[in-house]
This record gives C-alpha cells, structure tokens and sequence, in this order.
C-alpha cells in the first residue's frame, strides 16, 4: 500500500491530530470507543512476558535490553526455566504467556518448535509469542519462506503473535533506528500471513523515535488498511520511546498529552480494530485512567515480568488489586479476558 499524503483523508486527519482541542479529540475517540464496546467495561489480563533469550544482532537503537552475541551477559533460558515461570503465572491465575526474544543467530529453528511442543506438553497455556520481525528473522537464517515458518509454529502449538517491533511503519524511520529488522513491508506481511493462516494478532506503535506527524498517521493508514483486508488484528498497542541507556538516550521524551492525543486519532482511525489498550506500563497508573476517556478499552496486562521497557528506565508497577481499583475509580466494572478478548466468566472483583 503506497499512502497518499496529499490525499484529503490524510491533511484532514493530521489536522485533527495536530490541531483538534485535546478533550475535543478525546470525545471523538470515546464516541468511537463506544460504539465497539457500549457497556461501562475495561477488560485486562493476566500474563507473563517471558524473554527467552537476550543475544540479538538486530542492533537497534532504541533497545537497551539486547546483548550481542558472547556478552557476559547473554544468555538462553533452558525448556525447564520456562516452565517454572509459567507454573508461577497460571498459579496466580494467568492465562497466557507473551514469548519473545532477541534476533539470536545460535539457536537452530527446531529449539523454537521443541519449545512449543514442551510448554503444550508439559504447561499447557495459551503462547502469544514471536513478533513480526523474529518471524522474518526466521526466515532469513534458516532459508524458509515466512509462510512456512508461521506454518510451523502454529503446528507446534503457538496460538497468536504479538504485535511487537512495529515501531513506525514508515521505512525512512524503521531504515535509521533498525535498518537490520524487517522494514514495513516485511512486518505487515507476517501479520497478513498469520491472518490468512487463521491466527489472530495484535498490533502496536511505538513513536517518538524522531518521526514527523505525518510519519505517525501513515503508520496508522497501513495498519488499518491491513485490518480491512484480514480482520486479523484483535487490538492495537501505543506508547512511547524509553530512550535511557539506549542510543537514543538524547531524544526528547514526549509528555502525557502525547500520548492521550495519538491514543485518540489511533482510535479515530482504525475504526475497524476493535480494542485499544491503555499503556500504564510506560504512563502510569493515572494517565492510564485517562486514556480510558481517549480511546482505550482495556487495561491491558498484569505483566507479571517486563524486562525490556524496565531496561530502559520506565518502572511502573502495580498490583492486581491496583489495577482494579484504578479502573473503579476511573467508572468502569474491570473484568478479566483471554487473548482474543473474550471474557472470563468470573468477573473481577476489587478489594475493600
């Protein structure tokens, strides 16, 4: 898809985006919110971010999380180390694991599908695993076609991929902050793969990475465009730059306005995604509140272990009880889902 930036769709969107009054665009994007979700409900999960390994070669200059190959520091969680992590999240109620790693050129395609097999086997759980751009890592060591390489994570037991790496959808970015990951063209082709595959995936954008405006709307018109051919994508993910102790670490931060600005034109433009998730994790818990009068529906997860945002300095945390009381207190009834948003019959109750 080539988008049109002279096109009367994109100036009027980029106005709006740039020009609208905050809570004007606030109740754009809360009329839009409601029409997908009509009842006062902010779902969220509970889930476990398990790294599986640290040792990537992609090189990108907003992650302070990575270490290149024979780092002290590196390493490859064992089958068995996995395991106990996941024991430890189903015992507190959670229902999926999000499984990602670096772009590690040492570990041989079947490790992956060995893993998926010994988690199915042994600690049955749903797997959310593997972004866009691991998958096209894949493809490019071990000389299969994507479609393969999605085929046999799927047989091997992954249920959906996550939405991770998207960054901006604009290749002029994604060549100067990540040239050595898959460019736009590659990560929406894994999506639209999985999609026509019959896997669900989410979707995400991660900005303040130098990108104009226009670069943040372009992003949003290819994901939506995407979405109205496959269906595919169940929610859609935004947040800024964590530049500390990254190369980027003398990029300006981007305030809460923002955020709450580009969560609503998200919302506004991908009319056809049905949720939004509200990113506490890098805002905290209050502008989480508010962003759910800005788009958002969900809370998004637990997140029993984060690694990669902590690595970069952002430290929110909260625990389930605080998660709940903060969507209370914001005039919504929380309630706990699964990947695909369904939810789970036993609604979450708040502590006294």
């Amino acid at each position: 898809m080539v988008v049109d930036r002279t096109s009367s769709e994109f100036k009027s969107y980029l106005d709006l985006y740039q020009q609208a009054p905050l809570l004007e665009l606030g109740r754009l994007a809360d009329l839009e919110r409601y029409r997908h979700h009509p009842d006062e409900v902010v779902t969220y999960i509970i889930d476990r971010n398990i790294n599986y390994t640290n040792v990537c070669v992609a090189d990108c200059k907003f992650c302070a999380f990575y270490r290149r190959p024979r780092h002290d520091e590196g390493y490859v969680l064992p089958f068995e180390k996995i395991g106990e992590k996941i024991d430890e999240c189903r015992a507190l109620g959670g229902v999926q694991i999000l499984l990602q790693g670096g772009h590690n050129p040492y570990i041989p395609f079947e490790w992956y599908l060995e893993l998926m097999r010994y988690i199915k086997k042994n600690h049955p759980i749903h797997i959310h695993g593997f972004s866009p751009s691991e998958v096209v890592f894949f493809s490019e060591r071990f000389g299969l076609s994507v479609a393969d390489v999605v085929r046999e994570l799927k047989a091997a037991g992954l249920d959906s991929i996550p939405g991770g790496g998207g960054e901006i959808l604009v290749d002029t970015i994604r060549e100067r902050v990540a040239r050595k990951k898959a460019q736009t063209d590659e990560w929406l082709g894994v999506q639209e793969e999985a999609h026509r595959q019959g896997m669900k995936t989410s979707v995400t954008m991660m900005y303040g990475l130098g990108e104009s405006d226009a670069d943040r709307i372009e992003h949003l018109l290819r994901v939506r465009d995407v979405q109205n051919r496959t269906g595919g994508f169940t929610a859609f993910i935004c947040w800024p730059l964590q530049p500390d102790g990254t190369e980027m670490e003398g990029q300006p931060k981007t305030d809460a306005v923002t955020y709450l600005r580009t969560l609503a034109i998200s919302r506004i433009i991908l009319s056809s995604v049905p949720n939004l998730q509200s990113s506490w994790v890098t805002m905290g818990l209050k502008v989480g509140q508010v962003a759910l009068r800005f788009g958002a529906n969900d809370f998004g997860s637990l997140m029993m272990e984060e690694n990669v945002v902590s690595a970069a300095g952002t430290t929110y945390r909260a625990t389930l009880r605080e998660m709940e009381r903060a969507i209370t207190d914001a005039g919504y009834q929380p309630r706990r889902r699964r990947q695909d948003y369904s939810i789970i019959a036993e609604p979450a109750a708040v502590a006294a």
